[in-house]
């Protein structure tokens, strides 16, 4: 069965993946944009009110594209347009201030030991149910919290790679340039804006993340190949859920893009249900 499911999962490889790049590097010039359009008045509530909601989208499903550049599948490595796959990773992962090379490492790890309550990078984000799994996205970001941001930390540290050592960097500067970027802008009477470009787009888009890509297709965090994720069906539909519906999908075979996962789960549907996966939610 094994070697059925492989053969069927090797047609869903590839595909449109430069779509991912050319749309993290629009809404990204889009995103930068509004930061002086603000400042030169050019943004009125109506204009503040559309570009929390811009900012919030980018800070959200810009890690549908930085996900896919940490698995390098909009371009491999030693293909030509690599760097091309590099930038959309940086770019995308910046409204939430996460330095890339962090995130695709800990991703790594989640990938090697998902559901490890040790190990996993990502265990911190359990909860019995979908409300407290909301809460949790919150608790875990605060100080002193043995969270997913702890545990991050901790993992750069224990590595002690030159790989992590420059990843860490990255995000302390990452981090300090946002932190420059809210003390500059509230400093000269821009905090609301700055607020609502940047502060609270990244808090709602962190939550998010960790919900639909953390908590809800791991939930209830058991251990095995088929057992660890799960196909599941959002209340708010698909694309509310980064579409991660499919997630088994991804871990199965990282190497098939996020919009062909749901393709490839079909395509597979019955060698899945054969090897004891739960496929009655789509």
């Amino acid at each position: 069965m094994m070697k059925e499911e492989r053969a069927i999962a090797m047609q869903f490889h590839g595909g449109a993946t430069w779509v991912y790049a050319a749309l993290t590097v629009t809404c990204f010039a889009i995103w930068v944009s509004l930061f002086p359009l603000a400042i030169l008045g050019y943004l009125g509530p109506v204009g503040l009110t559309l570009g929390f909601l811009f900012s919030t989208f980018c800070a959200a499903y810009g890690f549908i594209p930085s996900h896919e550049a940490m698995h390098s599948n909009i371009y491999p490595r030693g293909h030509k347009l690599y760097w091309v796959n590099e930038l959309t990773g940086h770019l995308s992962t910046i409204p939430i201030a996460l330095g890339f090379g962090v995130a695709r490492l800990t991703h790594m790890e989640h990938h090697k030991y998902t559901n490890d309550p040790q190990l996993d990078p990502d265990y911190t984000d359990g909860a019995p149910n979908w409300w407290q799994a909301i809460l949790k996205t919150w608790w875990n970001r605060q100080p002193g919290v043995e969270g997913s941001v702890h545990r991050y930390k901790k993992m750069m540290v224990d590595m002690n790679t030159p790989a992590s050592r420059k990843a860490a960097m990255q995000t302390t500067i990452l981090q300090l340039v946002m932190l420059g970027t809210f003390f500059g802008m509230a400093w000269s009477g821009y905090a609301i804006e700055v607020a609502v470009l940047w502060w609270l787009p990244r808090q709602v888009g962190l939550s998010w993340i960790r919900y639909w890509l953390s908590w809800a297709p791991h939930h209830p965090q058991e251990r095995g190949r088929y057992k660890n994720t799960k196909i599941f069906r959002a209340r708010l539909g698909y694309w509310a859920s980064m579409a991660m519906e499919y997630h088994l999908i991804h871990h199965l075979y990282p190497g098939i893009p996020n919009h062909r996962q749901k393709e490839a789960y079909h395509a597979m549907k019955d060698v899945l249900r054969r090897q004891g996966v739960d496929v009655s939610a789509h």
